[in-house]
């Protein structure tokens, strides 16, 4: 008997950094239709052998699927092989996937391109579902292309296996830690070890003119990319251009600035078999590069226009910084690379993901990620934020004690080592485990991808941290409330806020991040036809918001109001950053008086002394103003974090602010829920609107915004016009056009239509709902 296989799903395995050591390519999800690769017959083993060859000691089962209702075994021991074998209609290049777990190590995933081995991956010991991948198999057409699994010393379940065409394009050498490989160099330029961005090597160019470092690459199909680099240079003068058949698509002048910036030339169209020159060229003083980038465009390219101009530049800016930090499938690339070990620990194959954290480290991290889900959401990078959200909820296993880990590599399975030891020392943070849920709601409701309420792994991740992990951790105040423990970030913060002194048990940052999750996981329950513990969330979460405003803030004011609770029971107030400005932005302050004067008191400390000194804690400020109608205040920080972009980052490996990924994701979110106060619901095909313009902003308009499968136009003119415009897409939607305020007129183009009224954290909305089908616009007039 073969024993019951745990289904536990970890997440795809692959992606790409600036690879100090390896070739970074770049998908094309904008891609012209190409020749599909060769499909795989009965791909998920849900029609038993079929297509399939299987020697003694293999078969198919029905006990650990990880869709539908089969897989494929192997049982232990050597000498087992599932196999299928293929033939492409025509050549290529293709990467090979397939979702395996495994009791041992010792089994293999190969691919053999008549007879001959053209690529393979030894597993590991995983039992939870992992997707592995064979990357970058050239194939002729009438190839005889054979997909095989082996033995090992355990079982081995496959499911789900996969042909897909690989990465249009490659940089080789980025990082130039190869030296001039793949590079032509001038007289007057080379490279050097004496001033690396990372790694060990760079190029340089010597001041005048005239002098060129460049490489030649061939799409092999079409599609469109982001090209970044870090650049330090001495002097103003240099560029960084990149041409496609002599043609220049894009360039950079660049700056003096002796440190090093991380530069972008977005959106370069190319068609298969292209010459794409990637180009620096000289100034009036040396230039340093290093450390080369490239990054699929984003499939949403939302265009912002406004009477004011800062606003249409802060969002443009923004959304292609967000979009060069996006990572490429297929690409092998270092592991665990840190500022400690710049050339990091081992490789892997990356997958879909985006930084989201430190630049120099190799890894994204879930506080930092859960804030950017919205801004990727805009971006229409839905692909990176399931997968990673995947990640991190196969990481909150019950030898975790339901924590999801604090970062993970780009192959979004290993876990980066500066912040995990063992399964009893790794950073981990309280409102992560909750923010994660919340977050997972709201890419839900940007996509619309039932994947949110039907994938097993996310499903019981959003169960266990509502119930167990609230459960496991509530032991020095036991209220309901999750608690860290008061010893530091490896054994379990209850804050974000690492650098103070409280020792919390519970946080205002933890509490506000667990009413939020009780909320998105009644909205999720709802979703998914569970009425019952939809109700069950809506009501813990009400519970939950009573308690905070009854009983656990205290009875104080503005700096009186209580933040958080020691392990031995003190109660802390005054100012604590993020454990005070969360409060308000996850809305479990009830609305009035209290409130007001509590968002008064955070404006107060974070514009003086208070203030903290990293950019990516403040861009959490624009989102607690705009939660409650706080429209100046919101566009205030907005311009504050927008205007120090160039500033120098407390963190120096980190370069710019401009360079945290976090500030451009949120401005580009920030922009669209806030100032344009977007509220999505495509799984249900609804939205409401309502103005958030600050003063002396007479309009603002987004179009090319994708909800769902659709394209949408939206404009408000004040605080008293709003129009919509379902440009593109299969789907019509049921607008909710809201207006701050009571008014006694809402006409949508000109006819008057019946007015309602809602209040939503204490701001009284009046609104209309309209209906907008593919290709038609709806006007909205508030009287």
């Amino acid at each position: 008997m073969r024993p019951t296989r745990p289904a536990r799903l970890t997440v795809l395995t692959a992606l790409s950094l600036l690879a100090t050591l390896a070739p970074l390519t770049a998908t094309a999800p904008t891609a012209a239709a190409a020749t599909p690769p060769p499909a795989l017959a009965n791909p998920g083993f849900e029609q038993g052998a079929t297509a399939w060859n299987f020697t003694a000691g293999t078969g198919t089962a029905t006990n650990n699927p990880r869709t539908g209702a089969r897989l494929a075994y192997l049982d232990a021991g050597t000498g087992k092989k599932i196999w299928q074998t293929v033939t492409p209609s025509t050549a290529g290049t293709l990467d090979f996937t397939a979702w395996i777990a495994t009791g041992g190590a010792g089994g293999s995933f190969t691919v053999r391109v008549n007879g001959a081995t053209a690529g393979t991956v030894a597993l590991p010991g995983n039992a939870a579902y992992t997707r592995y991948t064979v990357p970058r198999v050239a194939v002729k057409a009438g190839d005889s292309v054979e997909v095989a699994f082996g033995s090992g010393t355990a079982w081995v379940n496959v499911d789900d296996v996969a042909a897909h065409r690989s990465a249009p394009l490659t940089v080789t050498n980025p990082g130039f830690e190869l030296g001039t490989t793949a590079w032509n160099f001038t007289a007057g330029t080379g490279t050097a070890t004496n001033n690396p961005h990372f790694g060990t090597r760079l190029a340089y160019l010597d001041a005048g003119a005239g002098k060129k470092i460049w490489q030649t690459v061939t799409p092999i199909a079409d599609g469109s990319f982001d090209v970044t680099a870090w650049i330090a240079t001495g002097g103003t003068g240099a560029s960084f251009t990149v041409r496609v058949n002599g043609a220049t698509a894009g360039t950079v002048a660049l700056p003096s600035r002796s440190t090093y910036a991380r530069y972008t030339v977005s959106r370069v169209p190319v068609k298969a078999g292209d010459s794409v020159e990637i180009a620096f060229e000289s100034g009036t003083a040396w230039v340093n590069v290093d450390d080369l980038m490239l990054s699929p465009a984003a499939p949403a390219d939302p265009v912002v226009t406004s009477s004011d101009p800062k606003a249409a530049a802060l969002f443009d800016w923004a959304k292609r910084k967000a979009n060069s930090w996006v990572q490429v499938p297929g690409t092998n690339g270092p592991l665990n690379v840190d500022e400690n070990h710049p050339s990091g620990a081992g490789s892997a194959t990356y997958e879909a993901s985006y930084w989201a954290g430190y630049a120099h480290r190799s890894a994204y991290y879930s506080r930092d990620m859960a804030h950017q889900v919205a801004g990727a959401s805009v971006l229409g990078l839905n692909d990176e934020n399931l997968t990673m959200l995947r990640a991190f909820a196969a990481s909150a296993t019950p030898e975790h004690k339901y924590y999801p880990v604090w970062a993970l590599n780009f192959d979004n399975r290993t876990y980066l080592s500066i912040d995990y030891t063992n399964p009893d020392s790794f950073v981990r943070e309280v409102p992560a485990a909750f923010e994660l849920v919340e977050k997972a709601d709201k890419a839900y409701r940007w996509s619309g991808d039932p994947s949110y309420v039907d994938d097993t792994a996310l499903w019981d991740f959003y169960r266990h941290a509502t119930k167990e992990f609230v459960e496991l951790h509530d032991s020095a105040k036991p209220n309901g409330v999750a608690e860290g423990t008061g010893l530091g970030i490896f054994s379990g913060s209850a804050s974000y806020e690492e650098l103070g002194d409280d020792h919390f048990a519970e946080a205002g940052d933890s509490i506000g991040s667990q009413y939020q999750a009780f909320l998105a996981m009644a909205a999720l329950a709802g979703s998914k036809g569970d009425s019952a513990l939809a109700a069950q969330y809506a009501q813990k979460a009400a519970d939950l918001k009573g308690y905070f405003n009854s009983t656990w803030s205290g009875a104080g004011s503005g700096a009186a109001m209580v933040r958080g609770y020691s392990t031995s029971g003190t109660a802390s107030t005054g100012w604590g950053k993020e454990n005070s400005w969360f409060m308000p932005m996850k809305r479990i302050t009830a609305p009035g008086t209290r409130n007001d004067a509590y968002l008064d008191y955070v404006d107060q400390q974070a514009s003086g002394a208070g203030k903290p000194a990293n950019i990516e804690a403040i861009t959490y400020l624009p989102d607690t103003y705009f939660a409650y109608n706080r429209n100046d205040t919101a566009w205030k920080w907005m311009q504050y974090v927008y205007d120090r972009r160039d500033d120098k980052h407390p963190v120096a490996a980190q370069g710019n602010n401009g360079d945290y990924p976090e500030v451009s994701f949120t401005l580009v979110s920030q922009t669209v829920e806030g100032l344009m106060g977007v509220e999505p619901n495509a799984p249900a095909r609804t939205l409401a609107t309502a103005s958030h313009l600050p003063t002396g902003m007479g309009w603002l308009q987004v179009s090319d915004l994708c909800l769902g499968a659709n394209s949408l136009t939206l404009r408000h003119d004040g605080a008293t016009k709003s129009t919509l415009t379902n440009t593109a897409g299969p789907d019509t939607y049921t607008w909710e056009a809201r207006f701050p305020g009571t008014v006694s007129t809402i006409t949508v183009n000109g006819v008057a239509k019946p007015v309602s009224t809602r209040t939503v954290d204490g701001t009284t909305y009046s609104y209309a709902t309209v209906t907008v089908a593919p290709g038609t616009t709806a006007t909205a007039q508030a009287s």
